[in-house]
């Protein structure tokens, strides 16, 4: 498409107000399964499909903002063209919690963190011990409350109403003491390394790192869980090197790609010249996993065999358009209730997200699609980062595991501002169904991340959650006016 004609489509699209456009009619079928082919050709990214001449000609000035925003994404990753397509509508508005002022003031003080151990909340106490430096180690009241806080690890009720304490709190005081005095810290370690949780495990893996407790690296190498292999084996690693090789391999067997990319990492460089064949076989056994989302994994062995990434052989994207992308593309107001499980340990309840098929139809509908599968019944948020995000959705509750197809990015104007919801990448068109929340304006994630629903009800529950919290249900509401 010549530039300057881009360039009229897109001051003619700026010139029509998107509450006009939304006010038109109904298109008709035929237009209607234009604008499914228009995205489909964008999905493919595919500039060669005629159906986008034919939508930049149409009459509809929907259908043709519709093929000048796939055009720009075909042709630009980062599409810095939709800066000039119509202004979409701005997200909620979302106030603060008032513990967030007393979280993001914290700093290493010692003083400081005696009084905010004590804070009314959670996350303002998990910040603290999380701040704690070896220069308090001669702090008695944070140190006692480090120790009283990991020696409740045992206590894993989720009442607060009636005083009992997550594992949160134990769990991050584990890592502080074993920070500030790894003496005292290692028989806590080894106690919270047979805990029955496997996150309690995950951070006695931490701690170990911390205190250089290479028995109870190797014993959490060997865990049942592939998250706590991970942690096990990149600390391990990093105290070792390649002296535990013969552990890193036993670990390629895993079927979590989290700890396999983990295992190959520390592999890379041994001086051992039959890993490289291990490595390779445990490659191609991955390549037959069909799994684009474990692209990390594959890397990571490419990488410590000596071959380069280029060499990964990801399976073939998905073409098929999802259902309703069409309706959501015309802006449908369509709506997911997301039900946490009564067993988190966080704030509970449920919040509402409408999906913005308005700038992100495909990845929207897909979301929607999964979401009415049941896919995201009992996954977690693994990710809780209290003032940046929450991020889950991984069926094996890591950032190295998503969905098996990648979904297209579908970069957009609306910003990435507090309770706006995104889609989880590891690189350009790379989105793996995990979503993350923003808690804050991260108007930063913009160019690199999918902005594809707004949170409309319940950010008091958001800011509530917790590591590990379970997605009990994503169900489709009425939106406005249904």
């Amino acid at each position: 498409m010549p530039a300057t004609l881009l360039a009229r489509t897109l001051a003619l699209a700026v010139a029509i107000p998107i509450a006009a456009v939304a006010q038109r009619p109904e298109p008709s079928a035929a237009d209607s399964a234009l604008i499914g082919r228009i995205l489909s050709a964008e999905d493919r990214r595919d500039s060669s499909d005629a159906a986008l001449a034919e939508g930049l000609r149409h009459g509809d000035v929907r259908v043709r903002v519709v093929a000048t925003r796939a055009l720009g994404r075909i042709r630009d990753p980062r599409f810095v063209a939709r800066d000039s397509l119509p202004a979409l509508p701005s997200p909620p508005s979302w106030p603060e919690p008032a513990w967030r002022l007393r979280y993001r003031a914290l700093t290493a003080s010692c003083d400081s963190l005696d009084a905010a151990l004590a804070d009314s909340a959670l996350p303002v106490r998990l910040r603290a011990a999380d701040l704690a430096a070896p220069a308090c180690a001669s702090d008695t009241l944070l140190v006692s409350t480090l120790r009283r806080w990991a020696d409740a690890l045992s206590v894993t009720g989720t009442d607060r109403a009636r005083g009992r304490e997550t594992w949160h709190a134990g769990a991050h005081a584990l890592v502080a003491l074993a920070r500030l005095d790894a003496d005292d810290a290692r028989a806590r370690i080894a106690a919270a390394a047979r805990d029955r949780q496997w996150p309690v495990r995950v951070y006695a893996a931490r701690a170990a790192l911390f205190a250089k407790d290479t028995a109870v690296l190797r014993t959490l190498a060997r865990d049942r869980d592939d998250n706590v292999k991970e942690a096990a084996v990149s600390g391990l690693s990093k105290l070792v090197g390649h002296a535990d090789d013969e552990l890193y391999v036993q670990v390629l067997r895993a079927m979590g790609a989290q700890a396999v990319r983990a295992a190959a990492l520390a592999l890379k460089g041994s001086p051992r010249e039959d890993i490289r064949t291990t490595l390779n076989a445990t490659f191609e056994r991955w390549v037959a996993r069909n799994n684009a989302s474990a692209r990390d994994a594959r890397v990571a062995l490419l990488e410590a065999a000596g071959r380069p990434a280029s060499d990964d052989r990801p399976p073939s994207s998905r073409v098929e358009l999802p259902p309703r992308a069409v309706a959501l593309a015309l802006g449908a107001d369509v709506r997911l209730r997301v039900k946490l499980a009564s067993s988190s340990a966080g704030a509970g309840g449920s919040f509402t997200v409408r999906l913005r098929g308005d700038v992100a139809p495909i990845t929207a509908a897909r979301i929607l699609a999964l979401a009415r599968s049941g896919y995201y019944n009992g996954l977690s948020w693994h990710r809780v980062e209290h003032d940046f995000v929450i991020q889950g959705g991984s069926p094996d509750a890591n950032e190295y595991v998503g969905y098996a197809q990648y979904f297209r990015d579908e970069l957009g104007t609306v910003p990435h501002a507090r309770g706006t919801v995104g889609m989880s990448t590891r690189g350009h068109d790379t989105g793996d169904a995990q979503w993350f929340v923003n808690l804050r304006d991260n108007l930063r994630l913009g160019r690199d991340y999918t902005v594809f629903g707004e949170v409309v009800e319940g950010m008091d529950v958001i800011d509530g959650v917790l590591e590990g919290d379970i997605i009990a249900s994503i169900d489709e509401v009425g939106g406005a006016g249904r």
